[in-house]
């Protein structure tokens, strides 16, 4: 079975952003830098669906986590 390809885009339409480059670029600079020891879904902006969103897709090493592991680096 192929694994489906998502986009930074498709990432966060999933966590119900805006999805535009625009956005994705504010909200890096919005909320950047997050702290080296605190995990990303942890961070203190997200919704509980949302944090709950991205630690699942970490732990099942589902589809998302190389874009959620690409935003992590991003929100560093």
């Amino acid at each position: 079975m192929e694994s489906a390809i998502h986009t930074l885009s498709d990432l966060f339409a999933q966590l119900g952003l805006d999805p535009s480059i625009n956005a994705i670029a504010e909200f890096v600079a919005e909320h950047a830098p997050i702290p080296s020891e605190v995990p990303l879904h942890l961070a203190a902006f997200w919704t509980p669906t949302q944090a709950a969103f991205l630690l699942e897709a970490v732990q099942q090493d589902a589809d998302w986590a190389e874009l959620v592991d690409q935003l992590d680096v991003m929100l560093r």
